[in-house]
């Protein structure tokens, strides 16, 4: 059986190109409210808890609430198979139907995020690398460093890291082409 914990943080985000932090840039009036995020987070966790049940796997729930999303994390004390549910493709995927079951429930739009087993934190190491590299790159000479394609939350995690390497980021290209290009402050 697993159990759940839900936590609260101010809505704050870093500014990527200056690395302060401010107020979410999410509109107000559009905005998810603290209940309603923490609908959301319940919604999915009841999700999750059920998939848990059915795959014979288990796991800790966490729900937090922050930046205007839900934040749903799955962790398990003990030696578990949850790791076969940590895989990068598994978790994207994963979250979609979580977001597809919350989004069917509230009828709104959810920008929830969800952790399997650390895949959050193994991914922003991921994107740390990633950023690192580029970084590399422009102290050698380049004028810029382009990423690879990527998700909006992957893509404010790395201006994020960016900024604390005293550089600069923006995104370009459209769509699944969307990815961020790196510069000299």
């Amino acid at each position: 059986m697993s159990d759940v914990t839900e936590t609260e943080t101010p809505d704050v985000d870093a500014d990527a190109t200056t690395g302060t932090t401010v107020e979410s840039s999410i509109d107000t009036a559009d905005a998810p409210t603290t209940s309603q995020l923490e609908e959301e987070g319940e919604i999915a966790a009841d999700y999750i808890e059920e998939l848990l049940d059915i795959t014979d796997l288990d796991g800790d729930i966490e729900i937090d609430t922050r930046s205007g999303r839900a934040y749903v994390s799955v962790n398990s004390s003990e030696d578990t198979n949850l790791r076969l549910l940590s895989r990068p493709d598994t978790v994207a995927a994963l979250q979609e139907l979580t977001r597809i079951a919350v989004q069917t429930r509230t009828g709104s739009f959810s920008r929830l995020i969800l952790d399997v087993g650390g895949s959050r934190e193994a991914r922003v190491a991921e994107l740390t690398i990633l950023v690192d590299k580029a970084v590399e790159r422009i102290e050698g000479g380049a004028d810029s460093a382009a990423l690879p394609a990527m998700s909006s939350y992957e893509r404010k995690l790395v201006h994020d890291v960016v900024a604390e390497r005293g550089f600069t980021s923006q995104s370009e290209g459209e769509g699944r082409d969307r990815h961020t290009v790196i510069k000299r402050s």
